[in-house]
């Protein structure tokens, strides 16, 4: 990083344009190498191919290190994309099919992405197209979590499948699994309303003389309430 920037005397412009907390002024070089020798400091050249090249008035130890510090936090923020891999046999029974499904949707949710592959073992590669249904069928089961790269493909005697998270670390819900869900919420509520209300009405008047006539009436007056 130290070769990165010209220094002081290294610097061959003419001219330069420095640059600090109260603006900028274009100065011949001499003038600005004075200028940060009466200051204690470096002039720094920070951006080389500028018309004239700019410059900044700065220790060049501490102008270095900030550079560092900045770099690796850049880099601390940066997430590390994983690829996980998911194994097939091209008979996967349904219990073992939903425990590596539910897997791979933890894989993709924390942003990694996941190759998911069926081996065929010997004669086993006479059902290639069932390991193919197979893995379109988990590209399917995935499809509100990630994004698939690669469609099921054969090399040798494994077919990869590459599916990439949709976004990392979050996935989110479609549109049309929140109005579903939100209408089975509803449905819920209904019913359990319903369910008390029957409960009510078989408490207070099932066994009540003309209990059945006094609901009758009840309900008559709510629906005339209604209208």
């Amino acid at each position: 990083m130290k070769n990165q920037y010209r220094v002081n005397e290294q610097i061959h412009a003419r001219e330069v344009r420095v640059v600090g907390e109260s603006g900028s002024m274009v100065l011949p070089i001499r003038q600005a190498l004075d200028m940060a020798q009466e200051q204690g400091v470096d002039l720094v050249e920070i951006s080389p191919n500028a018309q004239p090249p700019v410059c900044r008035l700065i220790d060049y130890s501490k102008f270095i290190y900030q550079q560092k510090k900045h770099q690796k936090e850049m880099k601390a923020k940066q997430v590390k994309v994983e690829v996980k891999e998911i194994r097939f046999g091209p008979q996967t029974d349904e219990h073992d099919y939903q425990f590596k499904l539910k897997h791979a949707i933890e894989f993709l949710e924390e942003g990694n992405k996941v190759r998911a592959y069926v081996f065929f073992r010997g004669r086993s590669i006479l059902f290639k197209e069932q390991g193919e249904v197979l893995l379109l069928r988990f590209a399917n089961d995935l499809e509100e979590y990630g994004k698939v790269e690669q469609l099921p493909k054969l090399e040798g005697k494994k077919m990869f499948l590459y599916v990439a998270p949709k976004k990392a670390g979050v996935a989110k819900k479609s549109q049309q699994k929140m109005d579903r869900e939100k209408r089975m919420a509803e449905a819920k509520e209904v019913m359990k309303a319903e369910q008390e209300v029957r409960q009510v009405d078989n408490g207070l008047f099932a066994n009540a003389k003309g209990g059945d006539d006094v609901l009758s009436k009840l309900r008559a007056i709510g629906q005339e309430g209604d209208e």
